[in-house]
């Protein structure tokens, strides 16, 4: 059984929903100041905005494209000791219109680390095991830049902030310590470049980078998400599908809140759900982080007290024999230090 000392979840992560106004207006109901907040419109085909406090608002990056940040003041304009503010793009607050935030806390705008070769600016929460990182590349092999957390991370999201290329996720424990995914593309993993990880496993300080721009582009200003199991509270995986709709079952140790799964030997999309929206087994609607799409329901997940379970032959996320990376988040833990346990939906 999964202890936590993480009793309440949403003091570090928390998905939100809310209605446009077509207004400038604050989303004032989470119980902490969001680092890093990730929008999408739920109803229309419109990109995914992500925002961070390092590189501050009004500076968006969209999961959907390759695209360099852009300043865009009419969507998000402020993060607020217990929200963010929006302004009046139908990307995040078109009036009427349904939209679903994804928040995680991280520790502000950050402060300077000198760990490693490159220099860093590090925003971190040890508890939850996230951090923020910004540096500036310089195109040489063997490098290594802090990323503040004290304990390895398992996944790292990497995008550059200033120029058009891809993202690229590290997860060396599952894809190898040469293999990398792109969240803005349905590619299957790709290993054997040494030019992007080095070959090396982050370690309790560090992560390594080889040359490549897409992670360490000279002169170029790169943004990375480092994210740590904590006992409890998130967990990063691998599963093997089933192709059955009763399908293949995830323990994580806690009821999640959300979870991302992402085909890695073959091509496939990416899919988020989440516990706000719709609101019950088996019906909570996806979003792909790889397109445009509005929300839909046509594959099933049951959320459960300890893990998900998939209830879907979909290819991208349960065919039989194939292979599949996930990321999770809880709504609460299994049991928590407080003895309170969780329950299925």
């Amino acid at each position: 059984m999964a202890f936590t000392t993480i009793n309440k979840s949403t003091d570090y992560f928390t998905p939100e929903l809310y209605v446009g106004t077509g207004s400038s207006r604050t989303i004032s109901t989470l119980n902490f100041q969001p680092d890093w907040v990730w929008i999408k419109n739920r109803g229309t085909n419109d990109r995914h905005s992500l925002f961070d406090a390092v590189r501050a608002a009004p500076n968006m990056l969209t999961s959907n494209a390759n695209e360099a940040q852009s300043a865009q003041p009419s969507e998000l304009t402020a993060f607020n000791a217990n929200g963010f503010t929006v302004n009046n793009a139908t990307s995040v607050n078109g009036s009427s219109a349904n939209y679903v935030s994804w928040n995680w806390k991280a520790n502000g705008t950050g402060s300077s680390n000198t760990a490693g070769s490159i220099n860093s600016t590090v925003s971190v929460n040890t508890t939850s095991g996230f951090s923020i990182v910004k540096y500036v590349g310089n195109a040489s092999q063997s490098q290594t830049v802090g990323h503040g957390l004290g304990v390895a991370p398992k996944l790292i999201i990497f995008k550059s902030s200033t120029s058009a290329d891809d993202w690229s996720i590290c997860f060396p424990s599952v894809l190898g310590v040469d293999g990398r995914l792109t969240l803005n593309t349905s590619a299957a993993n790709a290993i054997g470049d040494n030019t992007f990880w080095n070959s090396v496993a982050p370690s309790s300080t560090l992560f390594s980078l080889g040359n490549n721009t897409r992670a360490n582009a000279s002169g170029q200003t790169i943004i990375a998400y480092c994210f740590a199991e904590k006992q409890g509270y998130s967990k990063m995986g691998s599963y093997t599908g089933n192709g059955n709709t009763n399908g293949t079952f995830v323990y994580t140790g806690f009821k999640p809140a959300y979870v991302i799964a992402k085909r890695t030997d073959g091509t496939s999309n990416w899919n988020q759900f989440d516990n706000k929206r719709f609101g019950f087994n088996v019906k909570n609607p996806l979003l792909y982080p790889n397109l445009t799409n509005a929300e839909a329901d046509d594959v099933f997940i049951d959320l459960l007290s300890n893990g998900f379970k998939w209830r879907t032959t979909n290819g991208d996320i349960n065919a039989s024999g194939g292979s599949y990376i996930y990321m999770a988040f809880a709504e609460a833990p299994l049991v928590g230090t407080n003895n309170v346990p969780a329950t299925a939906r």
